[in-house]
């Protein structure tokens, strides 16, 4: 397969991540499924497609036309087997757990065509982790995405030991044709390239507040004060929602038995189950109610 022969992409998972990278590919020309199995976040994901333009709209007029021409090429469904039919490529972005991305994989394999390239837009996990529920290890890899896609233009692409070097070549030169800029990794690493850099940011930033040596404001304030950033760790960590950040944190919790990781995972859930989970729902660490028209 050639990148030219991508024209029709399946993103499987309708948040924030699948919903912006439907889009980017969507404003490149390609015909793209959104697939989740729950309507409601189909539903969601059109509402927040809308809002993201009208949001754009406002300051970059000419970005805002591209997103919607992108919007009207995008489909949403519900049924797998529709979104599978036909597909050239899918981009995986469920939650982050392995079995569950194995499991939708192993449907993915027994409903596509056997030219579909599978990728995974994980942010925590390494594609090993369930290549072989894919049934084509050789034509899947990580994909990897930033947000917000059209702007944070870096997609990281890292093979597992299976991962063939035509597959490889075809994702960087796709990457490109759907403007990103590719960083193509010699090997699996956890966290990628930027991410490994940001987790450890997000680790000590939530760990210093978790621990109550300081707030989420006074942890915010040095950063942005040093770094003269416009947010600090926890308003990045709002766009990127609170309840993705739990599960990784959970999840790796979980399978390291780090004791402050258990921690800072039962602080985070505190705002999960709260519904705070970030600028997606109004509140977070920070109130967004008034951009929500609340």
């Amino acid at each position: 397969m050639e990148p030219d022969d991508i024209r029709r992409v399946l993103v499987v998972g309708a948040g924030t991540m699948g919903q912006q990278i439907a889009l980017q590919c969507a404003i490149h020309g390609l015909d793209v499924t959104l697939h989740d199995v729950d309507e409601r976040a189909l539903a969601a994901a059109r509402s927040a497609l809308d809002a993201t333009i009208a949001r754009v709209r406002a300051k970059e007029p000419v970005l805002a036309e591209h997103l919607a021409a992108g919007a009207a090429r995008l489909a949403c469904t519900a049924d797998a087997a529709e979104a599978a039919a036909d597909s050239d490529l899918v981009s995986e972005s469920v939650p982050e757990d392995p079995e569950l991305k194995g499991r939708v994989f192993a449907e993915l394999d027994r409903l596509c065509p056997g030219r579909t390239l599978f990728t995974t837009n994980t942010s925590s996990l390494v594609p090993s982790m369930f290549a072989a529920a894919t049934g084509r290890p050789d034509r899947f890899a990580a994909l990897h995405f930033h947000q917000p896609v059209w702007s944070a233009t870096v997609v990281d692409v890292m093979p597992h030991p299976g991962t063939s070097e035509a597959t490889m070549e075809v994702l960087v030169r796709f990457a490109q044709r759907i403007g990103q800029t590719p960083i193509r990794l010699a090997k699996e690493s956890p966290g990628y390239v930027f991410n490994a850099m940001y987790n450890a940011l997000n680790r000590e930033a939530i760990t210093l507040a978790a621990n109550g040596v300081a707030s989420v404001e006074e942890v915010d304030k040095a950063w942005t004060t040093v770094t003269k950033m416009p947010l600090g760790p926890f308003g990045m960590l709002d766009v990127v929602g609170l309840d993705t950040v739990f599960y990784i944190t959970d999840y790796w919790a979980k399978v390291t038995g780090d004791p402050q990781l258990t921690t800072n995972a039962a602080w985070l859930k505190a705002f999960v189950d709260a519904g705070r989970l970030g600028m997606k729902s109004g509140r977070g660490f920070y109130d967004y109610s008034a951009a929500h028209g609340e």
